[in-house]
């Protein structure tokens, strides 16, 4: 069968794409290896931060921007509650780059953040211990997105506007061409152009057309912890925090869920197709050991998860075409700080696949910076 646009990976950005290229009337097919939302990738979780002035550079302030718009005009169409304004709190030493691109970006883009002392911090969150020289830099217009919960809202909207999702469909070879082959276990499909957006497992796909993107499968994990409520719930604010060794994020206690934590450095190098190893006790003294330096009132742990991340060198996103297949469009490498903005990369992949252009820079993300 024939479509405009096939969409290999139906999670986070693909998901959202099928949505934008349904909406504007195009023929949408999306494939995907399980059925999203899952626990497969790297959008399970049940929460992610999604902030604005952005520690990781000032180019992606517009995208993170405009992506909280398309979030919340989502919550509008599936009549159900995406994004949770607890503010976010980015921690670190008052001269680490990270904080420093926090506030330059706030200043640069008028966005409304707190700067606080190490003492004032401890004062206002009674259960964050900070030691001197570190600051927080509050942003009280961020928060937390519920990651399933946004997933299978744009699925419902998707299939609305006529899309067509078939799951647990892996696909195991592509032909390029004018028209574009791709071939599943079982079927073939036509389309006029594709969006490969497979997560760690897009390099499997990308071997039959020749194009081996630099991009490393971590795998990671993430705790939840037993909390006082009082302490760490819904009026906690999510954050990041930073210092020379290491990289970690936190959300509040939501739905009583229980404090949760992860380390957003390190991590062990993998093949998706691999069993990963489940959460251990060796994942969990790491987190322990963070929350008694730092969240020095949470309890006891109540269980871990694992994910992957698809890390680039530079851990900035890939989001263009195939150097020599201009209707082939990839975007991938997200590096563990990629949900916040899947909603305006769906938007952004189906202008390129419309008109041939974003009317967002995304110069940044572009392959040949390999």
């Amino acid at each position: 069968m024939h479509y405009d646009t096939i969409i290999i990976g139906a999670g986070t950005m693909g998901m959202a794409a099928g949505y934008f290229l349904a909406k504007q009337g195009k023929s949408v097919l999306l494939l995907d290896a399980f059925n999203p939302p899952h626990d497969q990738g790297s959008h399970h979780g049940e929460t992610r931060i999604i902030r604005f002035a952005y520690g990781e550079g000032k180019a992606y302030v517009p995208l993170a921007l405009r992506a909280l718009d398309l979030w919340q005009e989502l919550e509008k169409i599936s009549g159900k509650q995406l994004f949770l304004k607890t503010g976010v709190l980015n921690i670190g030493s008052k001269d680490h780059s990270f904080i420093q691109n926090v506030i330059e970006s706030a200043k640069d883009f008028n966005l409304s953040v707190d700067v606080y002392s190490a003492q004032e911090v401890n004062k206002k969150w009674p259960g964050i211990m900070l030691p001197e020289g570190f600051i927080g830099c509050f942003e009280p217009s961020a928060g937390v997105l519920r990651v399933e919960a946004c997933i299978d809202a744009y699925k419902t909207a998707a299939l609305s506007e006529g899309a067509t999702l078939k799951t647990n469909t892996r696909v195991v070879k592509i032909v390029p061409g004018e028209k574009v082959s791709v071939h599943t276990e079982e079927e073939v499909f036509i389309a006029d152009s594709i969006i490969i957006s497979a997560g760690a497992r897009v390099n499997d796909i990308l071997k039959s057309v020749d194009l081996t993107l630099p991009i490393t499968p971590l795998r990671k994990t993430f705790a939840w912890f037993n909390a006082d409520e009082a302490v760490y719930g819904s009026h906690f604010p999510a954050f990041t925090y930073e210092d020379e060794n290491s990289s970690y994020y936190g959300f509040p206690s939501i739905d009583g869920a229980g404090f949760k934590v992860g380390r957003h450095d390190t991590g062990d190098e993998v093949s998706p197709d691999d069993v990963i190893r489940e959460f251990d006790e060796a994942d969990a003294t790491e987190l322990v050991q963070f929350n008694e330096k730092i969240m020095h009132q949470v309890g006891t742990l109540k269980y871990g998860k694992t994910c992957f991340y698809s890390k680039t060198p530079d851990e900035d996103f890939i989001i263009d075409s195939h150097p020599f297949h201009d209707n082939i469009y990839i975007a991938a490498g997200f590096s563990g700080h990629g949900f916040k903005f899947g909603s305006v990369i769906g938007e952004i992949l189906s202008q390129l696949v419309l008109n041939g252009k974003s009317e967002l820079d995304i110069s940044l993300f572009k392959l040949m910076r390999f």
